[in-house]
């Protein structure tokens, strides 16, 4: 009985000691999550900068439209930022990332190119920079499972996507 009660004693102690230790301090700061979609930016006023910038970079721009808690979104924006898929978004495309909130922000951006949100997010729109025309648009939840995306299937996806041209006027 005697052991019984040490060993509950014990393990109490060495339990309460792990807490304490794993517990936030000004040296061992939690790590808060990168997000990467933010609902204070002006979608609008960053779509046209980024038309802008893609004009004269030659480049179309890419619109991602996603939102802070959908798993995907998070998911193809790591992959977006790692190997050689941050390699084709740099050379390849203006990059805007348009929050869409709990499908309650932004929306009026997202109707202009074509509503691409009805098969869920992450949701992406290619537009040409010279006449805002949009080239290529998700129209079937594309994305919406890039977390079980390869890498390698990611990078075909958008590599697919930058082949599209306007048509000739």
């Amino acid at each position: 009985m005697r052991a019984s009660i040490l060993s509950t004693v014990l393990a109490s102690v060495l339990l309460a000691g792990t807490a304490v230790a794993a517990a936030p301090t000004p040296s061992n700061p939690v790590a808060t999550p990168h997000l990467p979609y933010n609902a204070a930016a002006d979608a609008k006023a960053d779509v046209a900068h980024a038309l802008a910038e893609a004009k004269a970079a030659h480049v179309p721009v890419l619109l991602i439209f996603g939102a802070n808690w959908c798993e995907d979104c998070r998911a193809l924006d790591r992959a977006l930022k790692e190997g050689k898929n941050a390699e084709l978004m740099q050379q390849q495309f203006k990059v805007v990332k348009v929050d869409v909130g709990n499908f309650d922000h932004n929306l009026d951006v997202a109707h202009a190119y074509g509503n691409p949100l009805k098969k869920g997010i992450p949701a992406a729109v290619l537009v040409s920079s010279d006449n805002n025309q949009v080239l290529y648009a998700t129209k079937g939840g594309e994305l919406a499972n890039a977390r079980r995306m390869s890498e390698s299937g990611i990078y075909d996806f958008f590599k697919q996507a930058a082949s599209v041209k306007a048509p000739a006027m």
